[in-house]
């Protein structure tokens, strides 16, 4: 509680808040409607359909060239929450590996609450300048995005490497053809009334050897 009381007194929380606030309602209802849509944990799929386990031939390498651009395009647009699994875990476990990487994040760690109990009044003073809670933040966090970029960029681009060449072959050999027309499923509400159904059908029927008479 007293991080979340000192995160709300630093105003970084109010800087975000009115970044978002300044963009147009257009692009706050696109922005919002996106990140619906992609991040929906519906379109996160489960280890059964993402290894195929179950089906008589998950994997094998398509040798005609039009289906395996379908197969690729389908699969990427059908997995892609799995993929970014992927490259999530894979970029954490390279990251476990280095212990650099790691001191220097609890490091940036230690100056954030550092800062956060220097400016817990409102302000602190370095060298007779006022500097206030909001701009303590501000700076942070640009110094921050230097330092994580100086110490994770050889970490993310390994991952990303491994993670694309691990999903750049699951795309290529999982044929997930037997899901294409699951996105297209539309689920059916409301309640069937089976008496009004069979009276219907009964009235049909009378009417049908009368016509014939």
């Amino acid at each position: 509680s007293t991080r979340k009381n000192a995160w709300d007194k630093s105003g970084a929380k109010d800087v975000l808040a009115n970044a978002q606030s300044n963009l147009p309602q257009g692009t706050q209802d696109t922005l919002a409607i996106a990140k619906q849509k992609i991040f929906n944990r519906q379109n996160l799929r489960t280890p059964t359909v993402f290894f195929g386990i179950g089906e008589e031939q998950p994997f094998y390498m398509e040798r005609v060239p039009s289906l395996l651009t379908e197969r690729v395009r389908h699969n990427l647009g059908f997995f892609y929450l799995n993929y970014a699994l992927v490259t999530t875990v894979l970029f954490c476990l390279t990251l476990l590996i280095s212990p650099s990487a790691i001191i220097g994040i609890g490091l940036l760690g230690f100056a954030w609450m550092a800062v956060i109990r220097a400016t817990s009044e409102g302000s602190m003073q370095v060298k007779g300048i006022t500097i206030t809670q909001k701009q303590a933040s501000i700076g942070m966090g640009g110094i921050s995005v230097l330092v994580l970029i100086w110490l994770l960029s050889h970490i993310f681009w390994m991952a990303l490497a491994t993670s694309g060449f691990l999903c750049g072959v699951h795309g290529l050999l999982r044929d997930a053809s037997m899901h294409k027309d699951e996105e297209d499923k539309v689920m059916m509400q409301g309640d069937l009334s089976l008496d009004e159904e069979a009276s219907f059908l009964n009235s049909e029927l009378e009417e049908g050897p009368q016509s014939l008479a």
